[in-house]
């Protein structure tokens, strides 16, 4: 039976793991976005050498569950003599790296994709307009193209942001200390199985709370509010 004292005393013991969770959640996301608009530029592209190797990879990422993705990096490259004896060995041996990278990895793809898409639905006539311009690549997509893409996928950012934060809670499978970790060690403890996964509850649902709420006041200072006739591609 649900206790509330005990759940009153499980909100600090969970709370102790709020900074790594919020450390792992920007770090992962921060990566997550710089490599997604590469993948995204590349999924985009004509160029088969550059979309193929792309699909690929966000086909693997997407198909399959971020936790294995967490296993095979931790426990799996480990098994490499090569990689124990590589430059990036102190840093695939620790589990908070470790569950960086795959988180990061896992964003990119699913934001690549986002990425791509969006650019697709770019109606033909401003990519036209560029080329009528003499506007070189790098002009049209910092100018023209990438400006509105990330203006309609603004808030879809904002999704991913609360995905990763999500995502996060999978570190403790490889003994990170995050919120979920430290809601374990309290079940461990007090062999009290509810309370502190309903204090993590909570305390993941502000925060998401909190990233939700940033987001949409970033959105109305970074961007002036589109028109009705204005291009949209997330409006069917």
């Amino acid at each position: 039976m649900l206790s509330y004292e005990v759940l009153l005393k499980s909100f600090p013991f969970v709370l102790s793991g709020l900074k790594l969770t919020v450390i792992l959640t920007v770090c992962s996301f921060v990566i997550g976005q710089v490599l997604a608009l590469p993948l995204g530029l590349a999924l985009y592209s004509r160029r088969w050498w550059l979309r193929v190797p792309a699909a690929f990879y966000t086909f693997i990422i997407r198909g399959s569950p971020l936790l294995v993705q967490i296993y095979i990096i931790y426990y799996g490259f480990s098994q490499f003599p090569a990689v124990r004896d590589s430059i990036f060995w102190p840093v695939l041996k620790e589990p908070f790296y470790c569950a960086l990278l795959a988180i990061g990895l896992n964003s990119a793809a699913y934001m690549a994709e986002i990425i791509a898409g969006a650019l697709r639905k770019i109606p033909p006539g401003q990519q036209e307009a560029c080329l009528s311009l003499g506007l070189p690549n790098r002009y049209k997509f910092r100018d023209v193209l990438l400006p509105q893409m990330y203006r309609a996928i603004f808030p879809m950012i904002g999704s991913e942001m609360i995905l990763v934060l999500k995502a996060s809670a999978l570190a403790s499978a490889i003994t990170l200390m995050e919120m979920i970790g430290m809601a374990k060690l309290f079940f461990s403890r007090a062999y009290t199985p509810f309370e502190p996964f309903i204090a993590a509850g909570i305390l993941y649902l502000l925060i998401g709370l909190v990233i939700s709420i940033a987001f949409r006041v970033l959105e109305k200072r970074l961007f002036i509010p589109a028109s009705a006739g204005s291009w949209n591609p997330l409006k069917r």
